[in-house]
């Protein structure tokens, strides 16, 4: 049987890309007859001690993603290499590698320069890294003879960026674990709050996000926030789940607006389903967002989740539920208003959530492994 060659940063069931990098892997691996080849930094247990599966570990110093990237690639190219005579199906994560063969794009480095205001050094040098990975990028989709993307907004941005023809474009949707993404019942919420110390009483609006650039946006919710708590009818508070270069200054920041009781910084969280049952409501204004996982997972938890129109999972939303989508998530004005409908609404806005959760519970990671090993094997 033709063996499988992956080429990836992570593969963990934690969030993002590794979630779905992880849940590929273990659809390929279910397969007795299948040899599934992992080139990685990380493999999760569940996954690397698979009879199936061999993993090509590939260092990460200093637990850089700068400086593990140009390793993972080589990796990935010799692993394909070796395994050129029994003619293996390559999948490399967008630039991971330029074995030429198929890629799936999670987020395309041309669509977004990173900013941050974490100092020049650290700004110099992601500006650097982006150089880099758009070079990676450019040359491995140019390459390849599939390109799978997570929405049809990556395949639109790879179509008008990297110039890639619409034949060697397929767009696949992420799936979702239904049997742990059901909807929050009262005493789960209740459970969550307590164990994560949120127990104020008060509505609880969630951010999920990497703190390290303002990719996320979470700069125009913190402004959107300040506004809000002008207004002491306000009640609800905003929970933070996410690390980056950028979180030590945001919790410093709320201290100094007078805001360290009404925004909690949880860091990162390894326990996203719990967090997401403690919540009431996500908020995700997000400047680029190839997809947007953590509000999938949201919704299908029955969180109302406000979100960027411009990211990849706001073109599933149905159009009864357009006045979730932020056309402009720059502005924090919008973002405020939102909230405000939100929360003279709660219940509401969570009824008419509930059938959209249904649809994307009803698509698993399996169905979505299924999609692209078709899609891989026929093309």
């Amino acid at each position: 049987m033709t063996p499988w060659v992956i080429v990836a940063g992570d593969f963990t069931p934690l969030g993002g890309m590794d979630r779905a990098n992880h849940a590929l892997g273990v659809r390929l691996a279910s397969d007795a007859n299948a040899a599934v080849h992992l080139v990685a930094h990380r493999v999760w247990p569940d996954l690397a001690g698979r009879p199936t599966v061999r993993v090509h570990t590939v260092r990460r110093p200093l637990g850089s993603h700068a400086l593990g990237a140009p390793l993972l690639a080589a990796a990935g190219r010799r692993c394909a290499k070796a395994l050129a005579s029994d003619r293996p199906n390559v999948l490399a994560n967008g630039g991971n590698t330029d074995a030429g063969d198929v890629s799936w794009v999670h987020y395309l480095h041309a669509a977004y320069v990173p900013s941050s205001d974490v100092g020049p050094l650290r700004r110099a040098k992601t500006l650097a890294m982006h150089r880099w990975y758009l070079a990676a990028e450019k040359q491995a989709l140019s390459r390849v003879r599939l390109i799978i993307c997570n929405s049809r907004r990556t395949a639109r941005d790879v179509a008008e960026r990297i110039g890639a023809p619409e034949q060697k474009l397929r767009v696949i949707y992420y799936g979702s674990e239904p049997s742990v993404l059901q909807r929050v019942t009262v005493p789960e919420r209740a459970e969550a709050r307590r164990v994560l110390g949120l127990q104020s009483g008060r509505p609880l609006a969630l951010f999920i996000g990497a703190l390290g650039d303002r990719r996320k946006g979470f700069d125009r919710l913190f402004e959107a926030w300040r506004l809000l708590c002008r207004d002491r009818r306000w009640d609800a508070d905003l929970v933070v789940a996410g690390d980056g270069a950028e979180l030590a200054a945001w919790r410093g920041r709320a201290s100094a607006d007078g805001l360290s009781d009404r925004m909690h910084f949880l860091g990162f969280r390894e326990d996203v389903a719990r967090v997401l049952a403690a919540a009431d409501v996500v908020v995700h204004p997000a400047r680029y967002e190839a997809y947007g996982l953590g509000v999938h997972e949201a919704i299908c938890r029955g969180l109302p989740a406000i979100v960027s129109a411009r990211a990849g999972i706001a073109e599933l939303y149905p159009g009864d539920l357009s006045e979730l989508l932020l056309d402009d998530p720059e502005d924090y004005a919008a973002i405020a208003d939102r909230l405000r409908s939100w929360r003279r609404d709660i219940s509401g806005h969570a009824d008419r959530i509930r059938s959209f959760a249904g649809q994307l519970r009803a698509r698993s990671w399996s169905t979505m492994a299924d999609e692209i090993a078709k899609a891989v094997t026929c093309s």
